[in-house]
């Protein structure tokens, strides 16, 4: 009997120390995209495959005559002119909030078609944002001198109607929302954010706090529709 109590109490012992280790093991592990990949990672070598992408974001009564932009290693360049003052571009992890844990997330592709007004004064923060991270600034050296072109009118100030269309099954917004579902975005002035009635009970409008600080102070409203860009349904409903 003592001699089973002895076992036991090793068998515990020991699992409470392999326990101890996976734990500090995972505390010592850096979180997951700390920091940027390779440029290369973030990049689509295939120039069709990354116009196609861009064009799902929206009808193609839309897409089809729009400007579309595609990524290359020192900022978006015009693969296609358009016709109908839309913009279609591929957008990567850094459009997400500089706090967010997937800023650096070289597999997120988000498909958006932003319409004549956001074109002219939202697509400008992406352009610029773009350019100062591949050239290597850090979030907060981003963030400034994103700060400072506002200030000094380099990118210009939000127009009123700005909308875009994310409407592409074949996004992947993160790891775990995947490609989530069809949605316009609405962009406003961070002060109007309140007025919209955003993630109340039964609201089917989403605050998104993308563009919502500094220095962009822009509140982003999502809608989520029922159809993608092809035409097909929804499987499944969002959860807010």
């Amino acid at each position: 009997m003592a001699v089973a109590r002895s076992v036991r109490a090793l068998v515990i012992a020991a699992a409470l120390a392999a326990t101890a280790t996976i734990e500090a093991r995972a505390q010592a592990a850096p979180p997951p995209y700390a920091s940027m990949a390779p440029v290369a990672e973030y990049l689509m070598p295939d120039r069709a495959a990354e116009i196609a992408l861009a064009r799902s974001a929206a009808p193609a009564a839309v897409s089809g005559r729009a400007t579309i932009l595609v990524l290359g290693r020192h900022g978006y360049e015009q693969a296609v002119a358009g016709t109908n003052g839309f913009v279609c571009v591929v957008e990567r992890s850094w459009m997400s909030p500089p706090d967010a844990w997937q800023f650096w997330n070289p597999h997120l592709r988000g498909p958006i078609c932003y319409n004549q007004s956001a074109a002219r004064s939202v697509l400008p923060i992406t352009i610029k944002r773009t350019e100062l991270v591949l050239s290597g600034a850090s979030k907060q050296q981003m963030r400034d001198r994103l700060g400072a072109a506002l200030a000094r009118g380099e990118v210009p100030p939000l127009e009123p109607g700005a909308m875009g269309y994310m409407l592409s099954k074949e996004g992947f917004l993160d790891d775990s929302a995947g490609h989530w579902v069809p949605h316009l975005m609405l962009f406003a002035p961070a002060s109007d954010s309140a007025s919209w009635g955003a993630d109340l009970p039964g609201s089917p409008v989403i605050l998104n706090p993308q563009l919502l600080g500094a220095p962009e102070r822009i509140a982003v409203f999502m809608v989520p529709l029922r159809t993608w860009s092809d035409g097909s349904p929804v499987r499944s409903a969002p959860e807010n």
